[in-house]
């Protein structure tokens, strides 16, 4: 039996391990390229954390130079009722991330890059001039969230009305009901539909 003393939790283990070089060779080209990332595995996946002055050149970096050629997924998260997360250590958390999932079929592998971004200033550069598809995304986040994407193309609303206040996936935004309107007084669709 192990001595309590001397057994690690998980999250202790993985502060302690800060500083030695990634096992993943892609994460440890990034940690030699981008010395200000912060770069570790979580369940088996390799994660860095990037400064928003690098989000982009990491993206063109690791599409140009490691072979991670497609985008599988961009979107923003809101921590506000989640202020105490465990982060790496070299992590400051803010209250909102984006998270970019990238693809390389030349590694046969997935990489998960966050870039945190602070309530106040809420910018962060845009993925498109690298990975055109990030293009929706970028929008969808910006939609949902009030994340802006410096030097975006077209970053206007995707699924709400122009005209929408409040961005509806952001933890303090108030709750909306649209009223749907139906034919007959009190009637559901599927009453309509049947015509009575």
């Amino acid at each position: 039996m192990a001595d309590d003393d001397t057994t690690l939790d998980a999250a202790d283990e993985a502060r302690e391990n800060v500083n030695e070089p990634p096992a993943d060779p892609v994460l440890a080209a990034a940690a030699a390229a981008f010395p200000e990332a912060v770069a570790h595995e979580s369940a088996g996946q390799p994660v860095i954390f990037l400064a928003r002055d690098a989000w982009a050149d990491f993206a063109r970096w690791l599409h140009d130079d490691q072979g991670f050629d497609v985008l599988s997924d961009l979107c923003g998260v809101d921590h506000l009722l989640n202020a105490g997360r465990a982060v790496p250590a070299g992590v400051t958390p803010e209250r909102f991330e984006v998270v970019a999932n990238l693809t390389s079929f030349v590694h046969g592998g997935r990489l998960r890059a966050i870039c945190e971004v602070p309530a106040a200033d809420p910018v962060v550069p845009t993925l498109t001039g690298t990975y055109p598809g990030a293009d929706w995304p970028e929008r969808e986040t910006f939609d949902l969230f009030g994340i802006r994407f410096d030097g975006h193309p077209d970053l206007t609303r995707i699924l709400l009305p122009e005209d929408w206040q409040g961005h509806p996936l952001r933890k303090d935004d108030a709750p909306a009901r649209v009223p749907v309107m139906f034919k007959g007084p009190g009637a559901t669709p599927f009453q309509q539909a049947r015509g009575r």
